[in-house]
């Protein structure tokens, strides 16, 4: 692997998609989110969370464009919008359940 300098743009999108997988609560979220999407409801229901709490994470990720939504009727449903980044995640859970 060559030696690249890293600008500041760079620097900062890494930065955050590292604290994006920082946080237990949206790591979670990303875990469910890497097999189907959910609503808002599915979610808070799925992993025993307040509606307001993974409102908040959701939009923190689709900031990110970890996450997308589609709307259907008055319901939103999110999925994983970067494979690159969910594929860091599963490594890191694998890496973590290794025995």
């Amino acid at each position: 692997m060559s030696k690249q300098h890293l600008d500041e743009e760079t620097l900062f999108v890494v930065s955050q998609t590292f604290k994006a997988l920082s946080d237990p609560t949206r790591i979670r979220i990303l875990n469910l989110l890497c097999e189907e999407e959910y609503s808002v409801n599915d979610i808070a229901d799925t992993l025993n969370l307040s509606q307001s709490s993974v409102s908040h994470q959701l939009r923190f990720l689709k900031n990110l464009r970890l996450v997308k939504f589609r709307r259907e009727g008055t319901t939103l449903y999110y999925s994983e919008d970067d494979h690159h980044v969910m594929n860091l995640l599963k490594q890191a859970i694998e890496h973590a359940t290794h025995t």
